[in-house]
């Protein structure tokens, strides 16, 4: 494709949204032009206020092939679908001189299930619907919902119910029948979505049903010319939950009770039977795990009192499987489509016991007391992604923080362009010859920059007198500056904690050193919907949101709401953190640094999130304060700070507070 058709369809597109040319989104869209074209990689970081959704859309739709975006979150998901390209499509169609067309595609749980809905009662999941009759309101509501005439049947254009309802109503791609055995195929949901994503030109979609397609090497999503990954800093992350197996006691039990009503006789009695003494092993394991120090919570592999209780699972649950495979007879559409979900729950739950039984040494093993949940996750994904997406199709990979300290190898190992047992840290000659299938003259590396002039819009406030937090949460000296902080800005405040322990210390503080000022403390607790909070935070001027993780990405709040972003500490991997330890320990083991491979390219892209929450226009002013003086007295400190937008530094804590009082004066007056 030409340039110059590139460059008159992006300036259409501006145009139709009353934008402006920016010359970072020009540059962009002429590289994202490039990569389709000559079809190499491309990781381009762009920095807030680029644009870049257009500036990959518009290439995307000039070069008239099926493009699929995948998106790290729901809220850039809907913005690309509902927004952005809604908005441009007409202008670039008459650019163009032809039509465009766009859908969504998501696993088929965002789906309703119609024969799941419709289901009669003694079916496998009655047993499950009876424990929700006290909502049944929510119940009749989606009903109502699901018989509106051209209703998507997608969860988020759905009733707002409670999750168990919707659960009762829509099923796993395992446990899904398919479309030629359900005697609702015609008028589902799902295939419908996935039939208009079929032949549409833009097809949005997740980084986590991308990734299950990647790693399982089975076609899920439609097929594709090229792969755009947005917030592409966490598609690894997203990768590696996307493929952690899971088993829990409830998962066990309830396919019990599937296979219980739906096969009622010995093989299902032994299988209860199993169930049952896994569920005995795992809560008396739960009370033993909870006495062990950090050093002898890490398994290795897996514990010898939940051995025998997971084979005995998976033995039972194959005899299952072997009992349905057997049972040809069933021609009811009804009965073939209960007998699909056990068979999938009952699977599901063998393939992972099988997986617990044989872990390999490139995998990590957890158990998780919270919910009293086994995990398995592989420690890396990348050499996966490195023969299934990365010689597959052209990637764009773009987000506002690819970089660490200036240097995109980190990300580009991650996801497998570059391969990781090149590097120069590795002492195995063997693995050094390994070919990396990704030619590095087929990959570029660009940073557009960002519009905002960061030096003169915000501070960066580094007080160096603060005590280097510890493993309780902040220091007494770090809540007494943050509320100076919050009082001198009058509210006004994003405090970013990087633990629940940190978020509750910081509300019992807060609360009692700004009760007498007119300021309202919104405190994000678990479960908390983080768009509710963020709502709140942005239409009261005068309020301070304090949260974790959630919060360090993703919230988008410009104007005179906030115009602090407080951060209590450097955001290292938790010391718990069973993946990010398990790759810092291989990472030592090999020769190299754990700490420098893992955990500091890791804070480095979270500082930089969470930074990035204070210039969100080119009329924003304020100041990113972190209230952790290692990122001043320790050597590594630099690479941190390379890797966050450019603002004006200082230690001078007086400058910054009046400061943020002119500020608070001057958004009072206006």
């Amino acid at each position: 494709m030409s340039i110059e058709k590139v460059r008159s369809a992006l300036s259409a597109a501006v145009l139709s949204i009353n934008g402006a040319p920016r010359s970072g989104q020009i540059e962009m869209a002429e590289a994202v032009a490039n990569a389709l074209s000559d079809r190499h990689h491309l990781l381009v970081q762009a920095g807030t206020g680029t644009g870049k959704s257009l500036a990959y859309l518009v290439p995307a739709l000039v070069h008239g092939k099926r493009v699929l975006v995948a998106t790290a979150t729901l809220a850039l998901q809907r913005q690309l679908v509902e927004r952005d390209l809604p908005r441009v499509k007409e202008a670039l169609e008459k650019e163009l001189g032809r039509s465009i067309s766009f859908a969504v595609y998501k696993g088929v749980g965002n789906y309703l299930c119609l024969q799941k809905m419709n289901a009669d009662e003694g079916t496998a999941d009655s047993e499950l619907l009876v424990e929700f009759s006290g909502l049944e309101k929510d119940a009749k509501r989606l009903r109502d919902w699901a018989q509106k005439p051209g209703i998507s049947g997608d969860r988020d254009d759905a009733p707002d119910v409670d999750r168990r309802v919707w659960l009762a109503n829509s099923t796993s791609g395992r446990e899904c029948v398919g479309a030629d055995e359900c005697r609702f195929g015609s008028e589902c949901f799902a295939v419908r979505a996935k039939a208009k994503a079929q032949t549409a030109d833009i097809v949005v979609t997740n980084h986590t049903l991308l990734a299950i397609e990647i790693v399982d090497s089975h076609p899920i999503l439609p097929e594709r010319d090229a792969v755009i990954l947005d917030e592409a800093h966490e598609f690894m992350d997203r990768t590696t939950q996307a493929v952690t197996e899971e088993l829990t006691a409830v998962r066990v039990l309830r396919a019990a009770s599937m296979v219980r009503r739906h096969m009622p006789g010995k093989l299902a009695e032994s299988f209860a039977k199993a169930a049952d003494g896994f569920h005995e092993a795992m809560q008396e394991y739960g009370l033993e795990y909870r006495m062990r120090s950090d050093e002898e919570r890490k398994l290795a592999e897996l514990p010898n009192e939940l051995a025998a209780p997971v084979r005995k699972v998976k033995e039972a649950a194959e005899a299952v499987i072997a009992a349905i495979n057997a049972d040809s007879e069933i021609i009811d559409p009804d009965t073939m489509a209960d007998r699909a979900r056990v068979k999938g729950a009952v699977n599901e739950v063998k393939t992972t016991a099988q997986k617990l039984m044989k872990i390999g040494s490139g995998q990590v093993l957890w158990y998780e007391p919270t919910f009293s949940t086994l995990y398995l996750a592989p420690l890396a994904v990348s050499h996966v992604l490195r023969e299934n997406l990365f010689t597959q199709t052209p990637v764009i990979a773009t987000s506002a923080t690819l970089t660490v300290g200036k240097s995109f190898d980190p990300i580009a190992k991650s996801l497998g362009i570059i391969s990781v047992n090149n590097d120069e840290d590795s002492k195995d000659a063997e693995v050094k010859e390994e070919v990396n299938p990704v030619d590095p003259s087929n990959v570029q590396m660009l940073d557009v920059g960002s519009p905002f002039d960061f030096a003169n819009q915000g501070m960066l406030y580094l007080p160096k007198q603060l005590p280097e937090p510890g493993r309780d949460g902040p220091s007494k000296e770090a809540l007494v500056e943050l509320g100076e902080l919050i009082d001198a800005a009058g509210g006004r405040t994003l405090a970013l904690f990087s633990s629940w322990r940190g978020v509750e210390m910081a509300d019992e503080h807060l609360r009692r050193v700004l009760a007498e000022l007119p300021i309202s403390i919104i405190t994000q607790k678990r479960g908390d919907s983080v768009g509710a909070l963020v709502d709140r935070f942005a239409s009261d001027p005068t309020s301070i949101l304090i949260g974790t993780m959630s919060l360090w990405q993703g919230v988008d709040v410009p104007g005179p709401s906030c115009t602090l972003v407080a951060i209590d500490r450097i955001p290292f991997p938790r010391p718990d953190d069973p993946v990010m330890s398990a790759l810092a320990a291989e990472a030592d083991a090999a020769g190299g640094s754990g700490f420098m491979q893992v955990s500091l390219p890791r804070a480095a892209l979270l500082l930089a999130q969470g930074t990035g929450r204070l210039i969100r226009s080119i009329d924003d002013r304020g100041v990113v304060a972190i209230l952790d003086s290692r990122i001043v007295t320790k050597r590594y400190g630099s690479i941190l700070l390379n890797s966050m937008p450019p603002l004006w530094r200082t230690s001078d804590g007086a400058v910054v507070k009046e400061s943020l009082k002119r500020l608070h004066q001057q958004y009072k007056s206006e």
